[in-house]
């Protein structure tokens, strides 16, 4: 380890040497030395590493590129301050991102440029920074629609949405960016594991704005969600959490549309709901009930179509 720290500072000098083959050399030793070493991690960004690797983002050789994106990814998981404070480093990220799908791009700068963003966004200050950069957004967006991205760069694309979507003001973007429809295609028509949990993640959270509304209503998103909590579609119970979460959210934030839509379609799915209300994470256990009272509406219609004395329970327990 100390042998290895030693040799930190001159790798960084040659990032910034003329030649590419010293500089690609200097990437791949501290690209390695991140990555085993995780207590080099600081030392390697107060040597000045990150303005190079972040430049290095824009070059034209997707080798570079790779190493480069790869050593920022390891440096953002203990060197988060660091990284955000570089001034352009999400303009960086942001034109790696804005590269996939090119021929000059490495698919693998491209996810560890997403990875390296759902990292950043653990820290909930920097929610409102990364969140406030539509162009990052429209891109993680783009990679999420289009039909080519392999599923890692997708997968890491929808967790740094996620992180976006937790800052509430951040939604009103990704709906104007066309996050649902993109989001909502994914749940439809993708059979790739995980990507049905992560989309409806991202979904969930971004139901909880008054803006979402119109959105989904154009995908019928409502019946999509509620397709999902249909205990004969074999969802996985993640999936259907995150169903509860976003009709749950829609009624309570949206508006007579949303709401009287989540009790019509809720009725048909009730056992769905129930089933997250008794098999759900403790969080998930709360919004099921939560919406069962919101579909019932206090009307007492669920107990006077279900002869169930667990709707009962359920209906009675206190929030």
């Amino acid at each position: 380890m100390e042998v290895k720290l030693d040799t930190v500072p001159s790798l960084v000098s040659k990032l910034s040497s003329v030649s590419s083959q010293t500089r690609a050399d200097a990437l791949k030793e501290l690209r390695l030395i991140t990555k085993l070493e995780p207590d080099s991690r600081p030392f390697v960004a107060e040597s000045g590493a990150i303005p190079y690797l972040s430049e290095t983002l824009f070059d034209s050789s997707p080798y570079l590129q790779d190493d480069a994106a790869a050593t920022l990814l390891n440096l953002s998981i203990s060197c988060r301050d660091s990284l955000i404070s570089t001034q352009g480093l999400l303009d960086s990220l942001s034109h790696s991102l804005r590269q996939h799908g090119s021929p000059s791009s490495s698919p693998s700068a491209v996810q560890s440029s997403a990875a390296t963003l759902h990292s950043l966004l653990v820290v909930d200050d920097y929610r409102p920074i990364i969140g406030s950069k539509r162009d990052i957004v429209y891109s993680l967006i783009d990679i999420v629609k289009c039909p080519n991205s392999p599923p890692r760069s997708v997968k890491d694309s929808l967790k740094a949405l996620f992180g976006i979507a937790l800052y509430a003001p951040n939604r009103i973007a990704l709906v104007e960016l066309g996050a649902v429809p993109a989001l909502f295609t994914l749940v439809v028509k993708d059979g790739r594991v995980g990507i049905v949990e992560d989309a409806t993640a991202v979904i969930s959270q971004v139901a909880g704005c008054e803006e979402s509304e119109e959105a989904f209503q154009r995908v019928s998103g409502i019946r999509v969600l509620a397709d999902l909590l249909d205990l004969s579609t074999g969802s996985s119970l993640r999936s259907k959490e995150n169903a509860v979460g976003a009709l749950l959210n829609l009624a309570t934030c949206g508006g007579d549309w949303g709401l009287r839509e989540v009790r019509e379609e809720g009725m048909g799915v009730v056992d769905g709901v129930a089933d997250v209300a008794e098999n759900g994470g403790i969080k998930a256990k709360s919004k099921a009930v939560a919406l069962l009272k919101v579909i019932d509406g206090g009307s007492g219609c669920i107990a006077s179509v279900f002869r169930d004395p667990r709707f009962d329970s359920l209906l009675n327990q206190t929030l």
